[in-house]
């Protein structure tokens, strides 16, 4: 058997309900005084003050941070930490989708250590502990409760990753109540993102592994049968329990198997267009594993009938052909734009796109075939104009 390394959360609960049960596991840690990290639309549907008011009704008095936004700055982390020290937190709790929970794992560090938040970009750049941790999404896509990474916004169109066991939580709590009201397109977007993270996790050219490579596949079977449900009938709460199941699988998997150049071409659209990630990601997908097909048709071949729920015969590359055409109809079934052109990106920056994606070789390594500039702006172009 090959060797490999395999890291994950220590404690994972899962039910409806968990999350207003949140002070037992505070107390299981000696959280005393937590930094609650969410963001402003939560506050405003009132999806958190639920879990605040059990907090208190438990002698846990949260201290609420709410400014998280899309792509989070390392302004929203500064703000964060600094309201953090002056409140004396011990611990610190995520509400939220991947932003929030990619501040708190980066004020967890900032106040558990001693390092500077410029200290800690890259890939094993945390040399110090951190505070406890529970983190809890309200979304089925990132997987950020269960992976050692955390990505920030460092410029206008830039971004930086952190990558250390240590952002790995103490708990990670998985309550489908709080996904419940996700409106339709965001739902997709992040349910297409986790299906990328297995995706890509199955196909890494490093740290493949035998339980990174279950993990994806049983993640792969519970969004790709669960997606359509939950954006069309958002109600649907085993719909909604089998989507956050499946993101957190994935989470497992690409936190080990790491993602490639899906993520890598996303990442430009996001910084320089504002895209959400999931979308991001979506635009991408299926001219990657076109061009990836003529180094990964083998594994694409295993994923054909677990996205399809269907038999799927031939060859490797007719099977390759069916998952990529499952997956463009499983973007227009979710109602997702199939092109970069109906999505708002200008045919004029492909270049400007091309050249960024190639900053992203902690990615690109991952890709199971290699990608140059040409490449990439090749892929661009094809997701430019793309038929769904």
């Amino acid at each position: 058997m090959q060797s490999f390394e395999f890291n994950t959360v220590a404690r994972i609960l899962s039910g409806v309900g968990s999350a207003l049960a949140l002070a037992e596991q505070c107390r299981h840690l000696g959280i005393t005084r937590p930094l609650l990290v969410t963001d402003p639309g939560l506050i405003a549907i009132g999806l958190v003050q639920p879990v605040v008011v059990a907090l208190e009704s438990a002698g846990l008095k949260a201290l609420v941070f709410d400014q998280v936004r899309e792509d989070p700055p390392e302004a929203t982390v500064h703000a964060a930490a600094q309201l953090a020290r002056s409140g004396g937190v011990d611990g610190v709790i995520a509400v939220g989708g991947g932003s929030s929970m990619d501040v708190a794992k980066v004020v967890a560090v900032l106040l558990g250590g001693t390092q500077a938040l410029s200290e800690i970009y890259g890939v094993g750049q945390v040399s110090g502990g951190r505070l406890p941790m529970i983190l809890v999404p309200t979304t089925a896509g990132t997987g950020s409760e269960v992976t050692p990474i955390a990505v920030i916004t460092t410029g206008e169109t830039t971004k930086a990753g952190i990558s250390s066991p240590v952002l790995l939580p103490d708990i990670a709590v998985l309550d489908a109540a709080l996904t419940l009201g996700l409106p339709p397109a965001v739902t997709a977007m992040t349910g297409v993102d986790a299906m990328v993270h297995a995706i890509e996790a199955y196909t890494s050219r490093h740290k493949k592994n035998p339980l990174s490579d279950n993990l994806a596949i049983n993640a792969l079977h519970l969004l790709s049968r669960n997606i359509r449900t939950a954006v069309h009938e958002g109600s649907n709460q085993q719909a909604r329990e089998n989507m956050l199941l499946g993101a957190c699988l994935a989470g497992q998997a690409f936190a080990n198997a790491p993602v490639a150049a899906v993520h890598a071409l996303a990442y430009p659209l996001g910084g320089h267009y504002h895209i959400p990630h999931g979308l991001s990601n979506s635009l991408v997908l299926p001219c990657v594993l076109e061009f990836n097909a003529s180094e990964a048709s083998a594994l694409y071949a295993e994923l054909a009938e677990v996205v399809t729920g269907a038999v799927v015969t031939g060859s490797d590359e007719a099977k390759t052909a069916a998952l990529i055409a499952a997956l463009r109809q499983l973007i227009d079934d979710v109602t997702l734009p199939a092109t970069l052109n109906k999505a708002g990106v200008k045919e004029s920056d492909l270049e400007m796109l091309a050249t960024d994606a190639m900053l992203q070789q902690r990615l690109l390594v991952n890709n199971p075939r290699e990608v140059a500039y040409d490449d990439a702006l090749a892929i661009y172009r094809a997701a430019y104009g793309a038929s769904a």
